[in-house]
């Protein structure tokens, strides 16, 4: 009865280390690549490791996790929506979103940092949770999840749109921002539309 206890708590506390999701792996990845605060004796090769920047990196990993999340919703709608309008917009999120994601990791991959691989747990939840609706209740709490997360994204885009230090990620973020207020005037639309 001890030896298997003793294995119980081994491997507990091994798998224990491995709980992190995936943003939270991305980030530890990219703090450990961050030269942003190392002072100039730091024991890091800068001629085989790509420096990585904290605020960048942070941006990236937000942006991606968001992206993915309304890559996956928008597939939730398309099936389980049964007002036409909400079927189109998450085609139309799945369609851009796809976009997006596919060229924030070109750009994370070319610039050393990583980004998640997976959504996190706190959007799985959310994803999970949405996905047990029916009906026009599922139609609601979809259209309002958009508006709400693409007012969050915007605020994310803008930041970097006017702070970001890295001059390929300020114009991603420029360039992107059109299609962010396109989502969110389309979601308001929806929402001002049927009453939610």
């Amino acid at each position: 009865m001890y030896v298997i206890t003793a294995a119980i708590c081994l491997l507990q506390a091994c798998n224990g280390s491995d709980n992190k999701d995936s943003v939270d792996k991305a980030n530890d990845a990219n703090d450990q690549k961050d030269t942003t605060a190392m002072t100039s004796d730091a024991k890091i090769d800068t001629m085989t490791v790509m420096p990585v920047n904290e605020d960048v990196a942070k941006f990236a990993v937000k942006a991606a996790n968001g992206g993915m999340a309304e890559v996956k919703l928008g597939a939730l709608a398309e099936s389980k929506a049964t007002d036409k309008d909400v079927k189109d917009f998450g085609a139309m999120m799945v369609k851009d979103h796809s976009k997006v994601n596919d060229e924030l990791k070109a750009l994370a991959a070319s610039k050393n940092i990583t980004i998640p691989s997976a959504v996190s747990d706190d959007v799985q939840k959310n994803i999970d949770d949405l996905s047990k609706k029916t009906g026009k209740d599922f139609d609601k709490s979809y259209v309002d999840m958009m508006v709400s997360d693409h007012k969050e994204d915007i605020d994310l885009f803008e930041d970097a749109a006017k702070n970001s230090k890295d001059s390929v990620f300020k114009n991603f973020a420029v360039k992107t921002l059109p299609t962010l207020y396109k989502h969110l005037g389309a979601a308001k639309a929806i929402e001002k539309s049927k009453n939610y």
